[in-house]
């Protein structure tokens, strides 16, 4: 049987981050609270205590790869569904302001759950669409960054995200390593929204060989007033070339 604290340890060492005993015990409470709750709701499919701390722990830290966090205050998680990167960039990062947005209020209750029980402090799980929380009276371009691991096409997501970057800021998307297509489709949507593909980090998974693609976004302008449009029309009808 592995040693658990250990294993953990070792995976983000090969990050190069270096967790102290608090950290490790929060991941591994947060652990013990993603399988529980998952047992009365669909959190995740993934859910070996290896396997958790490689595809969801390792993988929401990979963005370190692309990143620098010493560059930044406040970060925004869309559609961050169980936590993910939210909670692991938060644990880790301590001193980060962070807001957590899901369209799910039992996502939502699960997550005060955990941000209560491992103490963090400085963090808010908000109950919400990103149309709806992107308006200028809300928390339209407060943010220095924007992730999201959110399953769905760049194009759709950029019109979800970028309205929360500050004009300088960087929207951060995790994507499997053949997006290119993906990124090329989206290209037009990200220059509407005021957006700029400044790079693309290809990389595997420590440890393993899972393809992993960090696409770097920064926000070179304001975003036009009428985005992100109404509930639906993102993925709908994504922005693209007429």
């Amino acid at each position: 049987m592995i040693n658990q604290m250990e294993y953990l340890a070792d995976s983000m060492n090969k990050l190069d981050i270096m967790l102290t005993t608090i950290q490790q015990e929060q991941f591994y409470k947060y652990y013990e609270m993603l399988i529980k709750q998952n047992e009365v709701m669909n959190l995740t499919s993934i859910t070996e205590y290896t396997d958790v701390v490689l595809k969801h722990f390792v993988d929401s830290l990979s963005i370190v790869k692309a990143y620098d966090f010493n560059k930044t205050t406040k970060v925004i998680d869309i559609g961050t569904g169980a936590g993910f990167p939210g909670i692991p960039l938060k644990i880790v990062f301590s001193e980060l302001e962070v807001t957590l947005l899901d369209s799910v209020n039992k996502k939502i209750n699960f997550l005060n759950e955990v941000i209560k029980e491992l103490d963090l402090q400085n963090i808010k799980a908000i109950h919400g669409r990103a149309e709806d929380y992107a308006k200028p009276t809300l928390l339209r371009e407060k943010y220095d960054l924007c992730v999201s691991r959110a399953v769905a096409n760049l194009a759709t997501l950029s019109e979800y995200c970028l309205p929360f970057v500050k004009t300088g800021g960087i929207f951060i998307s995790y994507k499997s390593n053949k997006a290119d297509e993906e990124i090329k489709f989206s290209e037009k949507a990200i220059k509407v929204l005021g957006g700029n593909i400044k790079t693309q980090v290809e990389f595997n998974l420590p440890g393993s060989d899972i393809d992993r693609n960090l696409v770097v976004i920064e926000k070179i302008k304001g975003t036009p007033k009428q985005y992100p449009r109404k509930a639906g029309l993102a993925s709908k009808e994504p922005i693209k070339e007429t």
